[in-house]
């Protein structure tokens, strides 16, 4: 299925989708400038270092792939890892089936290259009649390039400016989160799904628990999920006393 509109339709739909993900993209700059001063610093030539921007486009994942490559991990730990890492990727494309699944194979890979947490963010509440590609293909694309040329300043930053990955640029990782997950926090099963997840991670790295990130995201997702299900059967058991 091909999307056909008025040029200016598409336009005016391209921008609209960069200005909706422009907060995020610029809350992303230290974390691309990390990236990319970090990939230098453990002996990645700049091209190689742009390369991973550029093709695998994926903050955290770049982030502990590099950290593994400086400490001489093996590959298949190393894929495994970002594999579990970019997992939830799946479910964002699941989540995003309806809306996705109608549009042609070129459509369909593009969008699917530039899903992001925050392209998810901006998107995935979308209705099926409110989502629009080209809204979606304006914001992950713009998304796209401010990571990449973030990196770009991160790999010039880091041939010119000793030890940058110590300046605690780390803490953009954080903020980009937290700005992600607060607007989503609009009933109680989400609420839980977040505290147990932030109490858990912490908890676990605290204790140096390994895969602490994975089971503090499975613990938030089946305790979002049973309060989720409790809460059905409150309003069900209520409808039958109202009854």
């Amino acid at each position: 299925m091909d999307i056909v509109m008025p040029q200016y339709s598409r336009r005016s739909q391209l921008w609209r989708g960069t200005l909706a993900i422009l907060p995020l993209s610029l809350a992303v700059l230290p974390w691309g400038l990390l990236a990319g001063s970090y990939a230098v610093d453990i002996g990645l030539t700049p091209f190689e270092a742009q390369a991973l921007s550029a093709i695998l486009f994926a903050g955290a994942a770049q982030l502990v792939a590099t950290g593994m490559f400086d400490a001489n991990v093996g590959i298949w730990t190393m894929l495994l890892t970002t594999f579990f890492i970019t997992s939830r990727h799946f479910l964002y494309g699941v989540s995003m089936r309806e809306k996705i699944s109608p549009l042609s194979t070129r459509w369909r890979l593009a969008l699917g290259f530039l899903l992001t947490d925050e392209l998810f963010a901006v998107c995935g509440h979308l209705k099926k009649e409110e989502f629009n590609p080209w809204y979606a293909l304006g914001a992950g694309l713009s998304f796209y390039l401010f990571w990449n040329l973030a990196s770009l300043f991160g790999i010039v930053a880091g041939k010119q400016i000793p030890n940058l990955n110590q300046w605690g640029l780390e803490f953009a990782v954080a903020a980009t989160f937290i700005a992600i997950v607060i607007p989503t926090i609009k009933n109680v099963p989400i609420l839980v799904s977040v505290v147990v997840a932030l109490v858990s991670s912490v908890l676990l790295s605290y204790w140096k628990v390994e895969g602490s990130l994975i089971i503090a995201s499975l613990l938030a997702m089946v305790s979002g999920y049973l309060m989720d299900v409790n809460s059905s059967h409150l309003s069900a058991d209520k409808k039958k006393e109202g009854q």
